[in-house]
């Protein structure tokens, strides 16, 4: 099997490179190296690298010659710092999908597994007087007093639950925006090409390797880099937002089981562990090595969603995918990891 992974530097991009290889998979990787991202450059004795940046159809074409199957992982992620930041991220990664999925057609690749997320759903499932409700957005009213679950319209209690692949699709911020976004591209693809596209919607993935001190890292990694400079971890909110932690070995068991899947046209997949934890329990599993105590702000962020976590039964059942790394195994490593580089401040 020759493999492209796109973004094949990153974080969880290098985790798939590790197990394809591996596998003895031949591997390719396409990556920008882009200085917000990555604290230095990128060499591997077992792989052929490319620098470059998945816009340019040139440098795709090249990247593509030779390849059996790509694995999609270029992307801007993170919520981003304001919506000045919002041309970047459509660029990133709806235009860079555009221009793979264009080269992929025109080179007749038909297989490709696509890097989503869980904000595409919005807020998680929620049960409430009157049963399976998705609550609206936040008001800022109602976060500045620090009431922050979701309320039905009768400003009743709603009780979160797990959310599957068939729930509505309700991106609230840019970022989510985009990567619904690139799995409408890729299922547009699939149906035009007869190609297999399967978007792997990732919920919060960690572990050694996360990028250290960028702003549009996850939470997971934000922690880390703050105990790193020996401070507490700061939690936004009352630190009860309910998340699915996922360590990126799984993540990339479940990329390889996706590169594997010959069913037609376009499918989507949860991507979780399958237990339940909140950002504060995260917080505090990952300062207790280091003798730290999480410090609760109540501060928020309006992009945010309150709870959204997964139901994995989908990859577990069509694919055969189940995690290995539970969440006191994976944080007890993840607590003294090494991370990446710092990035280049701006």
């Amino acid at each position: 099997m020759r493999l492209l992974v796109t973004g094949g530097a990153g974080f969880i991009g290098s985790a798939i490179v590790e197990q394809a290889l591996a596998r003895g998979w031949q591997v390719r990787v396409l990556d920008s190296l882009r200085p917000d991202v990555h604290g230095g450059g990128y060499a591997h004795p077992k792989v052929d690298f490319m620098q470059g940046d998945v816009r340019d159809r040139a440098t795709v074409d090249a990247a593509l010659d030779g390849i059996d199957v790509v694995s999609h992982q270029a992307a801007k992620v993170g919520l981003g710092v304001d919506f000045a930041d919002a041309p970047d991220y459509v660029s990133s990664n709806d235009l860079g999908t555009a221009v793979l999925l264009a080269a992929m057609a025109a080179a007749t690749k038909t297989r490709l597994v696509l890097a989503s997320s869980m904000v595409v759903y919005g807020e998680g499932a929620y049960t409430g007087p009157h049963g399976l409700t998705r609550p609206a957005a936040r008001r800022v009213d109602d976060l500045d007093a620090g009431r922050f679950d979701p309320l039905d319209e009768n400003g009743s209690m709603l009780v979160p639950g797990l959310i599957d692949e068939d729930a509505p699709l309700d991106p609230r911020n840019v970022y989510a925006a985009t990567k619904l976004q690139q799995e409408f591209l890729a299922s547009a693809w699939a149906r035009a090409t007869g190609g297999t596209a399967v978007a792997l919607r990732y919920h919060n993935v960690y572990g050694p390797g996360m990028p250290q001190n960028t702003p549009y890292a996850g939470v997971a990694s934000l922690f880390r880099s703050a105990i790193e400079r020996g401070e507490a971890p700061r939690v936004f909110e009352d630190g009860a937002q309910r998340r699915d932690f996922v360590h990126v070995r799984d993540v990339a068991s479940a990329n390889l089981a996706a590169l594997d899947w010959q069913g037609p046209g376009f499918r989507a997949f949860n991507v979780g562990s399958g237990q339940v934890h909140t950002i504060g329990e995260l917080a505090a599993a990952l300062a207790r090595p280091a003798g730290l105590e999480p410090v609760t702000t109540g501060e928020y962020r309006l992009g945010d969603v309150r709870h959204v976590t997964a139901s994995s039964a989908r990859l577990r059942t069509e694919l055969g995918w189940a995690p290995s790394v539970d969440f006191e195994d994976g944080m007890r490593e993840f607590a003294t990891a090494p991370l990446r580089a710092a990035v280049v401040a701006h």
